[in-house]
C-alpha cells in the first residue's frame, strides 16, 4: 500500500519485516539506503571499524578451496603395514612365509570425487580400466610387468555414502612363474564376518612384455579419414553409459579401414593427478570409447563393458594425453596401442573381451540388502537373580521365585508396612486384555479399556516420588512375536506395548517390558531377566529373549527384491556354497529379439558345473544355472512352434531366477505327466549323451 502511494522518483525501503530478524532487516535496509545514493554516518553504524580500500583490477577466481582427500591419510608404517603410494591403494604387506603380497585401499565418491563421472544404468561403476592398473601397480610389487589375464567377474558399485574396502591379493609364483591375483571388495560399514565379493581374478607374469613397437608419431594417421564424434556421449548416456566431465575426453577420432584411431585427454582438473597413476583409469576407458566408431562389437541394442583383458603392458607412466589406435582382436574383442603425444608408447593391451552392458548388472543387490533391518529376538545369557524387593499391582498369583509383596493400588502399594521404610526396587503391572479362548477373544472396547487403565496407573507413578528409585514392570503374555513361527496372541497387550514404548523415551529406565508365555520356568526366569537392564525381555520356556536389529537375510535366507522380476541367484566371489546372494539385471526384462521366447520359471537344474562355479574352481567367466522348466509367456518375432502358455525346458543362462529369456532353439516341450522339475533336470543330461553317441562314440 505505501509504495502505491508513493509519487514521482520515491523509494520505499522496508526496514522492519515479520520474516526477517530485526538486525538484518535494518542493515539490509541501511545497505539499500547506500545503494540509493544517500549518504550515511558509517561511524555511527560501524563504531571502530576501519575501511578498505577495494582491488582497482577484476577478481582473479583464483581457487583456495582444499582438495579432498584422496587415498589413505596417515602412517601406515606404524601398524606394520608398507605404505601403497597410489590413489586407489592405501598399503601393502607381505604374506609370511607365503611368497604373496595383499594391497589393500578404501574407495568412494567423497575421497576419488572423479569415480563419480563414470555412471553405468544409474549406479557408479568402478571402471574396468580402474582394476587394470590396480593389476598393473599389484605386478610391480611382485616383479611382474605383464597383466596376462585379467577377467572381471563383477561390477564393484560405489554408494552414494560411504565407501568399499578394496583387496588385492597376489600369491606365490606357478612353476611356469604366473602368480594369480584377485580383487575383492567389502561396503566399510559392514560387520567383519560379512562376506567378501570377488570382482576379478587374473594372472601376473613377468619377462613377457611384449617390445614397445608402438608408433603413433605420424598424427593424424596418414590414409585415415577423420570420423564425426558430436552426440557421442548422447548416444553412450541412451544406452545405460552416463559419462561425466572427466571421461568425456574423447577430443577426435580417424578411421583408416578396420582400425580406429582416437585423440584423448583428461580434463585440466585432473591432469595434475595423472602423474600418480601408471595410467590414469579415466584416461584409458576414454580411449575405449572409440570402439563404437568401429566394426568390433556385435550389435546388441546397447553399450559395451570390459570383461576379458590379455597381454597389457605399460611402458611409461603419468600420461595426460594420448594417441590410440584399435584393432580387432577376434569376436567382440579389441587390440589397444597407446602413446603420448610425441607417439612414445605408453601401453598396450594384445586383447580386450567386450560384453553387453547388461550382461554386467548383478548390482542393485548391496543397496536393498545393507539398508533392509528387522528385529530379531535373541537369547539373553543366563545370570544370577540380583538380590531385590519385588512388588505387584493387582492380584498377582504366579510364583515367580520370589516373595512379591501385592496390593490393589500404588497408593495402597506405598502404605504397606514391609515397603515404607525401603520402597520395592521392581513393580509389577500385569496387564492382558487376552480371554481363555485366545485373540479371538478380544474386543475392540476391551482392549482400549486395557490401555486407558495402563496409562492411569502410568501417570501416576511417574508422578509419586516415593516410587523415583523403583521401576514399573508392565508384563503381557503374548503381546510379541518370538520366533519365525511365532504369532501375537494376546491383541491387547500388543497396544500396551506401543504405549510404552513411546513413554520409555520419555522417561528411561523408569519402566520395563516383559512378556511371558504360560511356562513356570518362563515366570521363575523372570527376576534374573528383569535385572540385566534390558528395556524390553519375552520369555519362552525359561529362556529370556531380547530384540536386536539385523539386516535381513543374514541368517542365509535370500530375499528376492521387491519389485524387480530381472532377478537370479548368483555367488558373490567368497568360494563358497553359502556365498550366494541375489543379482538384479534386466536381460529377462528388454524387448525380444528375433527367435526369442520369455518363460516363467518353475524349476532350474543344478549341475556339478554349478557347484564348481560357487566354489570358484570353473575356469573363465561362467555363470551358474543352465536349464530350466516353466511356462512360455511370450514370443519373439519369428517364433512359430511355440505359444504362450506352452510348458516348456529350456537351456539358457543364470537360470536360478524368476523370468529367462531363451532362444527357441534351445527350447521345447515335455510330456503332459511330467512334473517341471523332472522337466528341468533332463536338458543337459540327454545333450550329454547325445553328444557321447554322436560326436565321441
Amino acid at each position: 500500500m505505501a509504495q502505491e502511494s508513493l509519487t514521482g522518483d520515491a523509494q520505499l525501503i522496508t526496514a522492519l519485516r515479520k520474516d526477517r530478524p530485526e538486525p538484518e532487516a535494518l542493515v539490509t535496509a541501511l545497505g539499500r539506503l547506500h545503494i540509493a545514493g544517500v549518504g550515511l554516518d558509517w561511524n555511527a553504524v560501524l563504531p571502530g571499524a576501519t575501511a578498505v580500500d577495494l582491488p582497482t583490477y577484476a577478481f582473479q577466481r583464483e581457487r583456495f578451496w582444499p582438495e579432498a582427500a584422496v587415498g589413505f591419510a596417515g602412517d601406515v608404517t606404524s601398524m606394520g603395514l608398507g605404505a601403497a603410494d597410489h590413489p586407489l591403494l592405501g598399503a601393502v604387506v607381505s604374506l609370511a612365509g607365503a611368497d604373496g603380497v595383499v594391497l589393500t585401499g578404501r574407495l568412494s565418491v567423497q575421497t576419488h570425487p572423479w569415480l563419480a563421472d563414470h555412471v553405468v544404468s544409474g549406479a557408479v561403476f568402478l571402471p574396468g580400466t580402474a582394476f587394470v592398473e590396480l593389476g598393473v601397480q599389484a605386478g610391480d610389487r611382485v616383479g611382474c610387468d605383464t597383466v596376462e589375464e585379467l577377467t572381471l567377474e563383477a561390477p564393484l558399485v560405489l554408494p552414494e555414502h560411504g565407501g568399499v574396502h578394496v583387496q588385492l591379493a597376489v600369491g606365490a609364483p606357478d612353476a611356469a612363474g604366473r602368480r594369480p591375483l584377485s580383487v575383492h571388495s567389502r561396503a566399510d560399514d559392514v560387520a567383519s564376518d560379512e562376506p567378501w565379493t570377488r570382482h576379478a581374478t587374473g594372472w601376473l607374469v613377468a619377462g613377457t612384455r611384449r617390445a614397445a613397437d608402438v608408433d603413433l608419431a605420424a598424427w593424424p594417421p596418414q590414409g585415415a579419414e577423420q570420423v564425426e564424434i558430436d552426440g557421442l556421449y548422447a548416444g553412450l548416456a541412451e544406452a545405460g553409459l552416463a559419462y561425466g566431465p572427466v571421461f568425456q575426453g574423447l577430443r577426435a577420432a580417424w578411421r583408416r579401414g578396420d582400425e580406429v584411431f582416437a585423440e584423448v585427454a583428461l580434463p585440466e582438473q585432473e591432469q595434475d593427478r595423472a602423474a600418480a597413476f601408471g595410467l590414469h583409469p579415466a584416461l584409458l576407458d576414454t580411449s575405449l570409447h572409440a570402439i563404437g566408431l568401429g566394426d568390433f562389437v556385435e550389435a546388441s541394442g546397447g553399450a559395451s563393458l570390459p570383461f576379458e583383458w590379455s597381454g597389457v603392458s605399460l611402458y611409461a607412466t603419468g600420461a595426460a594425453a594420448v594417441r590410440v589406435r584399435l584393432t580387432s582382436a577376434g569376436a567382440n574383442a579389441v587390440a589397444v596401442e597407446v602413446a603420448d603425444e610425441t607417439g612414445a608408447p605408453v601401453a598396450s593391451v594384445d586383447s580386450l573381451v567386450l560384453r553387453a552392458a547388461s550382461a554386467q548388472q548383478p548390482v542393485r543387490r548391496t543397496a536393498y540388502r545393507d539398508s533392509l533391518f528387522r528385529t530379531e529376538w535373541t537369547a539373553l545369557p543366563s545370570a544370577e537373580t540380583t538380590p531385590s524387593r519385588w512388588a505387584a499391582i493387582g492380584p498377582w498369583t504366579t510364583d515367580i521365585g520370589v516373595p512379591v509383596h501385592t496390593a490393589d493400588s500404588l497408593t495402597g502399594l506405598a502404605t504397606l508396612p514391609e515397603l515404607v521404610e525401603h520402597a520395592p526396587d521392581f513393580v509389577l503391572l500385569p496387564c492382558s486384555g487376552t480371554t481363555t479362548g485366545g485373540a479371538e477373544g478380544v474386543t475392540a472396547d476391551g482392549t482400549r479399556a486395557t490401555v486407558n487403565h495402563v496409562l492411569d496407573v502410568l501417570q501416576t507413578w511417574l508422578a509419586d516420588d516415593r516410587f523415583a528409585d523403583a521401576r514399573l514392570v508392565v508384563v503381557t503374555g503374548g503381546a510379541v512375536p518370538v520366533g519365525p513361527d511365532a504369532d501375537v496372541t494376546d491383541l491387547a497387550g500388543a497396544a500396551v506395548w506401543g504405549l510404552i514404548r513411546a513413554a520409555q523415551s520419555e522417561n528411561p529406565g523408569r519402566i520395563l517390558l516383559a512378556d511371558l508365555d504360560a511356562e513356570t520356568s518362563s515366570a521363575q526366569a523372570l527376576p534374573a531377566a528383569l535385572t540385566a537392564d534390558e528395556p524390553h525381555v519375552a520369555l519362552r520356556e525359561g529362556v529370556a529373549y531380547v530384540p536386536r536389529l539385523a539386516r535381513v537375510g543374514t541368517d542365509g535366507t535370500l530375499v528376492p527384491p521387491t519389485g524387480e522380476t530381472g532377478w537370479f541367484v548368483g555367488p558373490m566371489g567368497s568360494d563358497t556354497l553359502d556365498g550366494l546372494d541375489i543379482e538384479v539385471s534386466d536381460d529377462a526384462t528388454v524387448p525380444l529379439a528375433e527367435g526369442e521366447l520369455r518363460i516363467a520359471v518353475r524349476a532350474a537344474g543344478v549341475n556339478f558345473r554349478d557347484v564348481l562355479i560357487a566354489l570358484g574352481m570353473y575356469p573363465g567367466g561362467a555363470v551358474m544355472g543352465g536349464e530350466v522348466a516353466g511356462v512360455v509367456t511370450e514370443v519373439g518375432p519369428g517364433v512359430t512352434e511355440l505359444a504362450v502358455g506352452d510348458r516348456v525346458m529350456a537351456m539358457v543362462e543364470r537360470a536360478f531366477g524368476p523370468v529367462m529369456v531363451a532362444d527357441h532353439r534351445r527350447v521345447a516341450g515335455f510330456p503332459d505327466d511330467w512334473s517341471f522339475e523332472r522337466a528341468a533336470t533332463t536338458p543337459i543330461v540327454f545333450l550329454t549323451a547325445l553328444f557321447g553317441l554322436r560326436d565321441l562314440a
